[in-house]
């Protein structure tokens, strides 16, 4: 942080009105010089900083399934009212199913309608209880009918006002599943309250699998957080990497997704220990993040689980590998798969009868991390078995893959890149793939990020990913995909640094680069033509890429001043015609680089739209200091 600090107080700091000396940017739009991919632009990210439960996964409550540790039942409180006497405690040996065997014990002592005893979570830092609204929930009890029913309740946590109440009836012996509906009333919208269930009489209630839904996106059951998934739509992706980074791989191998265990009903998901410090109930499974691509009308890249996991632990290629390579082709043919499969019917008992799209697959995630040396065989073990049994779809590596030795089919078709950096870094960056050789394997970015503030970028940062991302675009011929991580940050758990969308259990917001983000993919062409820029300052902090749409005869130019100098520009355009031209702008402008949007300022930072009048085929236009632009030429 030290040096980052020192390398931002060394910007030039000048007057407002200074600018720099006019820059000649050509562009020739009768010349294509390259192919610009169609689908750059997409997702990725992983159960970090509760990105899933938490955060897009739209349950409410924390811990559903009851996970003890040495103090308690976390997130789960007694809730006692009067003179109600009651314990609570964790039965390791009595639950519904074989993947959830424990179960709450709650054993009330004395109670009754005026003093119930029961149980209160506080959901994920506060629930979110918005006027007038349904929420859904479920549970699985085991009880004597005579105990309840059961009363459920949303409370505010300040004045204890009762939001939302029903009732449930128990039925008879032997674990049963439960389902109620909440609605509140007419009480200003909070995150400030909490959630109760009590009895009003004395006995032994047995509980696991409480869950809570406000309503989702689409009205999907066990669905995903509406406002979330408005702001990814904004986004304009062409794809999700799934299931994410270090999620796949897990801290142990006993620790990976393992995805067969997260398909089914959810009471036959047994969860597992997440990396990144907390539990993942695996509610949000893999038909989960399938149906997500379909809510956004993208494809999944789908990352298998490769045999290496983050505290070091690999399996050796060969037979021990195998089990690890059959799996794969099991997801893909749960993905894939039609009625008539094994795992396709599996996919169409759980729900969903049509397959998924698919046309990428990576091996692995971040395997240039295993100091064994295996991944190249363990790349060359799964290829080879994919290959052979879906030749259509195109792997991805996640380490290099030595060509000269290696069997046509074993090497890659993209090389997975990853890129932390601070701004500065990130400006020395842009140029990095300019030479880069064309023959070998395409690129997928699949995580990156200008990385210095926290909970999300400030605006420095999004300057940083914005001259980066004009990078990517001048070599978007070998770079294909690329994917910003994280994605998501509940503010409440920044487990990392930098992430691009924040939120509370009430609200969210998009941070500078964000904006950045959405604007570059919803102006991105299908082809570069030729350009060239003269006259640049070589100290000024400025970048651009010049990409254009074929079909709707448009430039897309992004321009990116990281200076507090306006820069003037000449740009000259063959191909845009004699006559007026109305151009549209799309402009991100920061004070500073430490300027910032927030839960309670989120659009301190936002896009502001502008026409920009021009005659003949050139445009005198200048860049403010400290800005990002995207502007759409006509062309005739």
């Amino acid at each position: 942080m030290r040096l980052l600090l020192l390398l931002r107080l060394a910007l030039p700091f000048l007057p407002a009105a200074a600018q720099q000396p006019v820059a000649h940017l050509q562009i020739d739009a009768g010349k294509i010089v390259r192919q610009a991919s169609p689908r750059m632009y997409g997702l990725m990210t992983e159960e970090i900083n509760h990105s899933y439960e938490g955060g897009l996964y739209a349950e409410l409550l924390s811990n559903d399934t009851f996970r003890g540790n040495w103090m308690s039942i976390a997130q789960w409180g007694l809730a006692l009212k009067g003179d109600a006497v009651a314990t609570s405690s964790l039965d390791p040996k009595d639950g519904p199913s074989p993947a959830l065997p424990e179960s709450l014990e709650l054993n009330v002592a004395s109670a009754s309608p005026a003093s119930p005893a029961g149980l209160s979570n506080p959901g994920y830092w506060g629930i979110a209880v918005r006027p007038h609204t349904t929420y859904t929930g479920s549970f699985y009890a085991e009880a004597n009918p005579a105990i309840g029913p059961v009363t459920i309740r949303l409370i505010a946590n300040q004045t204890g006002a009762v939001l939302a109440s029903t009732q449930v009836a128990l039925a008879g012996a032997g674990w049963r599943s439960y389902s109620f509906q909440l609605r509140s009333g007419q009480k200003a919208s909070s995150a400030e309250n909490h959630f109760e269930l009590t009895v009003a009489h004395p006995g032994t209630l047995h509980l696991q699998l409480v869950t809570l839904f406000p309503p989702t996106f689409d009205d999907q059951p066990n669905g995903n957080r509406p406002d979330l998934m408005e702001k990814l739509a904004a986004m304009h992706p062409n794809f999700i990497r799934l299931p994410g980074g270090n999620y796949l791989e897990g801290n142990r191998i006993e620790d990976r997704f393992d995805w067969e265990k997260t398909i089914g009903p959810l009471a036959d998901r047994p969860g597992h220990q997440g990396p990144w410090g907390y539990w993942s109930t695996d509610q949000f499974g893999l038909l989960e993040f399938l149906e997500w691509t379909q809510q956004l009308h993208v494809e999944p890249v789908l990352a298998v689980y490769a045999g290496y996991s983050l505290k070091g632990k690999h399996v050796t290629p060969g037979p021990d590998l195998e089990p690890y390579v059959q799996s794969a082709l099991h997801e893909v043919e749960y993905v894939t798969g039609d009625a008539h499969t094994p795992w396709g019917a599996q996919r169409v008992r759980d729900g969903h009868p049509a397959p998924f799209p698919l046309h990428y697959i990576e091996i692995g995630n971040e395997d240039s991390f295993d100091r064994s040396g295996s991944y190249p065989a363990r790349f060359a073990q799964f290829a080879q078995a994919l290959r052979k049994k879906y030749p259509q779809y195109k792997l991805i590596a996640t380490a290099p893959i030595p060509q000269s030795p290696a069997k046509p089919g074993d090497v890659p078709d993209l090389l997975d890149d990853h890129y932390y950096k601070s701004p500065e870094q990130m400006f020395a960056l842009v140029h990095h793939y300019d030479a880069a050789p064309r023959t070998g394997p395409k690129v997928l970015v699949g995580e990156w990020a200008t990385v210095s503030a926290t909970p999300t970028p400030d605006f420095g940062d999004a300057l940083g990913d914005a001259a980066w991302m004009t990078g990517m675009e001048r070599n978007s011929d070998l770079i294909k995909m690329a994917s910003y991580a994280p994605l998501f940050v509940n503010v409440r758990n920044a487990v990392w640094r930098t992430n691009l969308i924040g939120y509370d259990a009430l609200s969210s917001y998009g941070s500078p680069s964000y904006y950045a983000q959405c604007l570059f993919a919803a102006h991105m062409g299908d082809a570069i033509p030729q350009n060239s820029l003269t006259g640049l300052n070589p100290s000024a902090r400025f970048f651009y890429s010049v990409t254009e749409s074929r079909r709707e005869r448009l430039l897309h130019l992004k321009l990116v001043n990281a200076t507090t100098l306006a820069h003037p520009l000449q740009i000259a355009l063959q191909g845009a015609g004699a006559g007026a031209h109305v151009a549209t702008a799309y402009s991100l402008h920061g004070a500073t680089f430490e300027a910032t949007n927030t839960l309670r300022n989120p659009l301190a930072i936002h896009p502001v739209q502008s026409s920009l009048h021009f005659t003949g085929t050139v445009l005198q236009h200048t860049v403010p200091a400290l800005t990002i632009e995207v502007i759409d030429l006509p062309l005739q």
